[in-house]
């Protein structure tokens, strides 16, 4: 690996130690704290990386809750929510919300109702250009969309903020109250631990990465308290069915990230990220496999659409989350979306190459688009990315299947291939990895060439391993004689048409 330069642009976490410690160092000057100055600035400098990884994670989930309601409505032909906001101003049924303004202490007749009264005005119902949406009063119609749905999400959170919490009365009420807080803890503190930006973390242990690994299995033993606790039949089985489903599909995950750490050389994830940049290959070109393994695992962990048994609001109410209201449902409303987002950036941390721009070797003297770009930039659009095209896309693509068909492809399909995958990555690393195509030139050491050349060819094995990997999988796409192997999984398709079959005749 090529080491860092001492030229190299200091991160925002070196300035935020520095800076602090410095200050710190002034303050504490000449009182009985000053030997302890060093160690109390920096708890304050990782305590302030903290909040601000955590604050740029919290503040841009808005974004993927927007998103998922964006993309689902374009993809069912309409416009999403648009009109969030406007129950402040636009009432019912010919009437506008100028009762409930006049309630306040500067309600109509002040500033507050000029605002409001010019709201309705352009933003209303009230529209003689067009006398079909004036006579039927659709508050859907917007005329000039200016809250394109995004505050609806706002919206959503202060009304589980005011709604009662209640308790079933014969359920166990200590697992009750401490199981959704199982869930939303060890969510936090998996986001506590991913890096947001080159820099932009504030703890960063040797292992890192196991230590994620390990809070993520811990929301699996809160589903089952909550599901059991409940003293709910239809909760009950949701926690069953979350715990097989989710210790079946976490082998394969850590496998998966096994191998991302065996081709990376590291349990870190500041490491991992280094290692793709310094080496010029995302690792989704390395191990493409890997990269879709990680992916289904991940939809299955955070119990997303086609893996949302735990929660079959069809057959189940809510799932194990039944009994649950008020806040406590928001937040393990968010606590799901709060995983699936740490497993877009989580994506993006593995196989996409963390913060580094796309192929920053060729555009890093590029403004705006190249290495002068803040990386958490490129990691927030890299996550949203994955989360419109592979979560948000699968859900409304595909539809939810069966438990016995979930353990059955977990178990016999995702489990053998990603052992294949584990040895692929082993193999690369052991005998195809040479950092001796990498070179640095320049003041500024930009790193030319890659550690994955194949006889002096740049690039080459990425794009062979990539090439492949598509074709096998076009090839297993298109396959039509689907007779052929009776080592199909012989749950996932009938091979007789509804009602021609009859019980006891097999």
């Amino acid at each position: 690996m090529v080491e860092e330069s001492s030229n190299a642009i200091p991160t925002p976490r070196d300035l935020a130690f520095d800076t602090l410690g410095g200050v710190i160092d002034n303050l504490l000057a000449g009182t009985f704290l000053e030997d302890y100055s060093g160690a109390i600035g920096n708890f304050t400098a990782t305590l302030i990386m903290c909040l601000v990884g955590f604050a740029g994670i919290m503040l841009s989930m808005f974004m993927i809750l927007w998103l998922e309601r964006k993309i689902l409505g374009r993809l069912m032909d309409r416009r999403g929510a648009t009109t969030a906001l406007r129950s402040l101003w636009v009432g019912e049924n010919g009437t506008t919300a100028g009762e409930w303004w006049n309630m306040l202490p500067f309600g109509i007749g002040t500033p507050i109702g000029a605002v409001v009264k010019w709201l309705n005005k352009n933003f209303g119902n009230d529209d003689k250009n067009r006398p079909t949406v004036d006579r039927v009063n659709n508050r859907s119609w917007m005329g000039y969309v200016i809250f394109p749905g995004f505050f609806q999400n706002i919206a959503d959170g202060m009304k589980f903020l005011i709604k009662e919490h209640m308790v079933p009365e014969r359920a166990d009420r200590l697992v009750y109250e401490v199981a959704p807080y199982l869930v939303i803890t060890s969510t936090i503190m998996i986001l506590g631990m991913i890096p947001m930006g080159s820099g932009i973390y504030g703890a960063n242990p040797e292992l890192s990465v196991l230590f994620a690994m390990a809070i993520f299995g811990i929301a699996p033993i809160g589903v089952f308290f909550g599901g059991w606790a409940s003293n709910n039949k239809y909760t009950l089985l949701g926690g069953i069915r979350s715990a097989v489903q989710l210790t079946s599909y976490e082998i394969p995950l850590l496998l998966t990230v096994l191998s991302v750490c065996i081709i990376s050389g590291s349990f870190n994830f500041v490491e991992i990220i280094n290692f793709q940049i310094e080496a010029q290959t995302w690792n989704l070109f390395l191990l493409p496999l890997g990269g879709a393994l990680f992916l289904i695992s991940m939809l299955a962990e955070v119990e997303r659409i086609p893996f949302d048994m735990p929660e079959a609001e069809a057959e189940l109410v809510e799932g194990w989350w039944t009994e649950y209201g008020g806040m406590r449902f928001g937040l393990l409303f968010a606590a799901e979306y709060m995983r699936t987002y740490a497993a877009c950036i989580l994506f993006a941390h593995f196989f996409l190459g963390g913060w580094s721009a796309p192929f920053h070797f060729l555009i890093g003297n590029l403004p705006v688009v190249g290495l002068t770009s803040p990386s958490i930039i490129w990691v927030l659009l890299k996550a949203w990315l994955i989360f419109g095209v592979v979560f948000v896309w699968i859900r409304a693509a595909l539809l939810r299947i069966r438990t016995d068909q979930i353990l059955e492809f977990g178990w016999r399909m995702l489990l053998p291939l990603s052992v294949v995958n584990l040895a692929i990555a082993a193999v690369y690393r052991l005998f195809l990895y040479d950092t001796g195509f990498i070179s640095s030139k320049g003041d500024a050491m930009i790193t030319v060439g890659s550690a994955w050349d194949v006889m002096g060819i740049p690039w080459a094995l990425p794009a062979i391993t990539t090439i492949v990997s598509l074709g096998l999988f076009f090839f297993l796409l298109n396959d039509e004689n689907k007779d052929a192997s009776p080592e199909r999984m012989f749950h996932i398709r009938t091979l007789e048409p509804a009602g021609t079959h009859l019980p006891g005749t097999e």
